[in-house]
């Protein structure tokens, strides 16, 4: 029988022979399973599909985002700016020189300008921007003093503050604004400590901001007032001013603009327009009131480019502060929220640079110089909306002007410059990474930020003052050595013997020489010299003096100021 079930297994097995390794070869058996994990193991591993997301997030998340992202916010609002121009200056040039082209002209001739000063920012090094923006900030303040001599100044539109040579316009408060965000800037990071005072901080930044702002008042010329007024805010903001200082600076600031907007007759015109705009519709509230028709008139899709009939001379400036109004006429709801849709990436944008620097002079202009532009778009769409009076201040990249555009471009220069200098953005391109936008503008690697010997010194010597100050009896992590006595102070062998416990002899017996303050790092000297019997007297002066030096150091004793690091960018 045990031979017959043997024969019928050998029959199933096949003709070759073949046996079941999981009964007849155990080791066989194993062989196949190891071969089966190889193959398995050899298999690439598929890659998880990514949302959406995850795929965004994977995205804003690499060493050149922000760079990318600030080209094309530029790129995108030139664009747009120039086609709009294009747009709402043909019929008035038109009137003016009898050819539809002559603003769009200037316009692209001042973009390219701008674009030039767009690379230069993008390439030059951060230590010669520090190293420059001293001079560059008194040679604007001495523009603007010259612009306002009869026979040098031109006079426009009530205010003596543009120079026109060849028919070609340039205003020097423009490059003020950009010379003082970059002074300020290099002020206060070179200045920066754990706790700064508010000598450090507002001496002398606020004489330097109030003679610049007295230049311009001079002109006269409120937009550009209230935009230097932003910048000097910003950089208090950012550089550490306590809530409650800012709080009650700004309520100086609009309490000043409001002064000098009823000061003159054509700006106390505009509060009252603003204020009641129907008192006098044929006059000085016919502007804003066209403004609103045209943008009444766009409704949610727009006329189509160039459709709109607000350009007629229905509006006048359609092409500079109130392009907006055209904006929202020719390209309608969609268009004018997309563009503000715009401004927002990029004042996201800059705060993000300004949150990822290590460098505080990048932190501090990247993030004022990005709210000066949100700034003016938020007082640009205001006062054409009717929510603010009109001011004079353009829409940035948008608006016709010459300077404006070309500054403006200088400061975007400037923030792609810091995208460049962020530290992943740094070792990714110094390590060899490509990147297509570098390699087309031929960019050389950024330096990586390193403070500088004078600075370096400073923080130590600020931690060093810093550490707070402990009376030697109370320092218990390591007793100091008594001093070696005299002759005729050393006690006797009996009195060393019989001599009380330590908590009893701090408060019966007399006190052994001991030293009190910790011997001076640069010598030996306290090693070797005992303390006198004066110790005593000598303790207390020492003390005295101590605190008489935190009284008189106001980065300690000040606590009204926070700290350059770790600030809020957004």
């Amino acid at each position: 029988m045990p031979d017959i079930l043997a024969k019928l297994r050998r029959g199933k097995a096949g003709p070759e022979g073949a046996q079941a390794p999981d009964e007849k070869d155990p080791s066989a058996a194993a062989d196949g399973g190891k071969d089966a994990a190889a193959e398995t193991a050899a298999k690439p591993a598929q890659p998880a599909r990514q949302g959406p997301r995850a795929r965004f997030g994977a995205w804003l998340g690499r060493p050149m985002t922000s760079f990318h992202l600030v080209i094309a916010c530029a790129a995108l609002l030139i664009t747009l700016g120039l086609t709009m121009v294009l747009s709402a200056s043909g019929v008035h040039s038109y009137d003016e020189d009898g050819s539809p082209w002559t603003i769009f002209a200037k316009q692209v001739l001042w973009t390219i300008i701008g674009l030039f000063a767009f690379y230069i920012a993008l390439r030059v090094p951060i230590a010669f921007i520090r190293r420059m923006a001293l001079p560059a900030f008194v040679v604007s303040l001495v523009l603007i003093a010259l612009v306002l001599i009869p026979g040098i100044g031109h006079l426009s539109n009530g205010a003596r503050g543009w120079f026109v040579v060849a028919g070609f316009s340039m205003q020097p408060s423009e490059l003020t604004k950009i010379a003082f965000a970059i002074w300020g800037s290099h002020l206060l990071a070179t200045r920066r400590m754990e706790h700064a005072g508010l000598k450090e901080l507002l001496f002398p930044l606020l004489p330097a901001a109030v003679l610049a702002l007295g230049l311009i008042v001079a002109e006269p010329d409120l937009g550009q007032t209230v935009s230097v007024g932003i910048v000097l805010l910003g950089l208090l903001w950012y550089a550490g001013l306590s809530l409650k200082i800012f709080a009650t600076s700004l309520v100086a600031a609009v309490s000043a603009a409001a002064m000098l907007a009823v000061s003159a007759g054509y700006r106390s015109d505009r509060v009252r327009a603003w204020l009641d705009p129907d008192s006098d519709l044929q006059g000085i509230g016919y502007q804003s009131r066209q403004a609103k028709y045209a943008l009444a008139n766009g409704g949610m899709f727009g006329d189509g480019l160039g459709q709109g009939t607000a350009k007629f001379n229905y509006l006048p400036n359609a092409h500079n502060d109130f392009i907006f109004a055209i904006i929202g006429e020719e390209l309608g709801f969609i268009g004018a929220a997309g563009l503000l849709a715009l401004f927002g990436l990029f004042a996201y944008t800059g705060m993000r640079i300004a949150r990822r620097s290590v460098d505080p002079f990048l932190r501090l202009l990247t993030a004022t110089t990005t709210l000066w532009v949100v700034g003016q778009v938020f007082i640009n769409v205001g006062y054409v909306l009717g929510l603010l009076p009109v001011t004079g201040i353009q829409l940035p990249l948008i608006s016709a002007g010459g300077t404006a555009t070309a500054t403006t471009l200088l400061l975007i220069g400037l923030i792609a410059n810091a995208a460049r200098h962020e530290p992943d953005a740094v070792a990714a391109l110094r390590a060899g990474r490509d990147d297509r936008m570098n390699r087309i503008l031929r960019l050389p690697p950024p330096v990586p930020y390193s403070p500088t010997t004078l600075d370096s010194a400073r923080d130590r010597l600020r931690g060093r003052g810093d550490k707070p100050v402990r009376k030697p009896a109370a320092r218990q992590a390591k007793p100091a050595k008594p001093a070696k006595p005299t002759k005729a102070a050393r006690p006797t062998r009996q009195a060393t013997r019989q001599e009380p416990p330590a908590r009893q002899r701090r408060t019966d017996a007399p006190r052994r020489p001991r030293r009190t303050e910790e011997p001076d790092r640069r010598s030996d000297r306290g090693r070797r010299n005992p303390v006198p019997a004066d110790g005593a007297g000598r303790r207390a002066r020492q003390n005295g003096d101590l605190k008489g030096q935190q009284r008189r150091d106001p980065r300690r004793s000040d606590p009204r100021v926070r700290t350059l690091e770790g600030q809020r960018y957004g």
